[in-house]
């Protein structure tokens, strides 16, 4: 009976590891076609041509604002849609909820799959007190602080929401705090560049 278990052990074990690998997988080739996106000059020229679209394309711009490799231009387009319209405010309301739009993409990812596997794998003895930590209120707070300064810094999002991910927020808690910090990185750039 020892060994049945074991074994059904060991195959969740290879389970979580393969979704891990799977997601890594997806991460690289997201990765790549973000790289060839940026060097040919797609992501400069798409954002270049979005100023005209009004509030669609400042909402777009926001979309682009969450990642580490669209971060830059995103920066220099809401530089200029902030100077062109005059209005900061504006920009960086319709911004953050771009930008949440893209901060749920990956939260969601992180949280309903990276992180479950990880925790996972986490739970063999030896790392018994790694995965405790979690559990602390305190600390799973300090991360989602961490997480939302990231948020709000012109930092890619990436790693303030795997942050915010590892401490198990709930979908409903996470976007209007995503939009929080979004809205307050976006306005501190209006205000850097007026």
């Amino acid at each position: 009976m020892e060994g049945l278990e074991q074994k059904s052990k060991t195959e969740q074990i290879e389970q979580h590891i393969r979704h891990l690998v799977k997601d890594l997988g997806i991460i690289i080739f997201s990765v790549i076609v973000a790289v060839v996106l940026i060097k040919t000059g797609v992501i400069h020229e798409l954002l270049a041509s979005i100023r005209g679209f009004g509030v669609w394309g400042t909402i777009i711009v926001g979309f682009f604002f969450t990642s580490i490799f669209t971060t830059t231009p995103a920066i220099v387009a809401f530089a200029t849609i902030a100077g062109d319209t005059g209005n900061v405010f504006q920009t960086a309301l319709l911004g953050a909820s771009g930008a949440v739009l893209g901060d749920l993409i990956l939260f969601r990812f992180v949280r309903d799959s990276i992180t479950d596997d990880f925790m996972y794998l986490l739970k063999t003895r030896p790392k018994e007190k790694l995965k405790h930590l979690f559990k602390i209120r305190f600390f799973r707070w300090t991360l989602f602080l961490i997480g939302g300064l990231i948020i709000a810094s012109p930092i890619p999002d990436e790693v303030g929401i795997m942050l915010m991910g590892v401490t198990k927020l709930k979908t409903i808690a996470f976007v209007p705090i995503s939009y929080a910090f979004n809205f307050l990185g976006i306005l501190l750039i209006g205000f850097l560049v007026s």
